[in-house]
């Protein structure tokens, strides 16, 4: 790889010094790099945090500085390119991101020798409709999230699946999760822990209002869609909301659907270190 892209969460790293390092090193070695740090709550209608429209034509990788957050947002921003993205983690040990600050120089070595792999992630497209009109429509790396806004109170979803009714939940919400997304809210929820590589959706509802309502797994194939009924209001006037990986947020109302299927672009996750899903896993169980 010559062509270096870097996405940083400016919060964590303070005076982007780690991006300035991480540059300087590239450069050094013969390659370009430019430093973008993520726009966080200075974005419009059209992106996330970062605007795709300023990665050069020619950038081969996108090195993401921050933590497993910042590299989703970033996977959601630069998904039509379909760069592979390096997660470097400034905080604690993610799933993501998989390089600490202490590792850094042998990563990037790796990565201009050309030694490394590509997992590819699946993700999940999600189209609200409101009235049978397409109102919204975003992807998700993790999850999407359909739950209440405003005041406390259950709602009732009725759930479908490639068009065939399956089941109501009267509950807080509902995850749909990816096998990325397993050790997320997902699992908060009660939701089991999936290899990251497998291709499958979650459905898992939180704080269902039944002692026999359990996480249901499907494969990336089918079309789920989750319809908001009474229980948000009565008036039909919200207050529900579909969320996607935790950040952008759409409101539904009584009546109003979300189609969710696989996304037709994958997330292209680099992978440097020997650490396995399973040993990161066993040191998050240990805290």
């Amino acid at each position: 790889m010559d062509k270096f892209y870097i996405i940083a969460n400016s919060e964590k790293d303070e005076g982007l010094k780690v991006s300035e390092r991480v540059a300087k090193y590239l450069e050094s070695k013969g390659k370009s790099c430019t430093i973008r740090p993520a726009s966080f709550g200075n974005r419009d209608p059209f992106t996330h945090y970062t605007d795709i429209r300023a990665i050069p034509d020619d950038v081969e990788c996108v090195i993401v500085l921050g933590g497993d957050g910042t590299l989703l947002q970033a996977a959601r921003d630069v998904v039509s390119r379909q760069i592979p993205l390096l997660g470097i983690n400034l905080g604690t040990l993610g799933y993501l991101a998989e390089i600490d600050k202490d590792s850094i120089e042998p990563a990037l070595n790796h990565l201009i020798a050309d030694a490394y792999t590509i997992e590819r992630r699946m993700m999940l497209s999600g189209k609200v409709y409101h009235r049978g009109k397409m109102v919204a429509e975003d992807v998700a790396l993790n999850d999407i999230v359909i739950g209440r806004e405003g005041p406390l109170r259950v709602i009732r979803f009725n759930n479908y699946v490639n068009g065939e009714f399956l089941n109501s939940y009267t509950a807080d919400g509902i995850i749909i999760s990816t096998a990325t997304g397993s050790t997320g809210y997902s699992l908060s929820a009660g939701g089991p822990i999936v290899s990251p590589e497998t291709n499958i959706m979650i459905m898992t509802p939180v704080a269902p209002h039944t002692l026999n309502t359990r996480s249901i797994i499907f494969p990336a194939e089918d079309e789920i869609t989750v319809e908001v009924t009474e229980g948000a209001q009565k008036n039909g006037e919200g207050k529900a909301v579909a969320s996607f990986d935790g950040d952008t947020n759409i409101s539904m109302n009584v009546g109003d659907r979300i189609v969710i299927k696989r996304s037709v672009s994958d997330t292209k996750i680099i992978k440097i270190s020997n650490i396995s899903f399973l040993e990161v896993l066993r040191t998050k169980m240990k805290n």
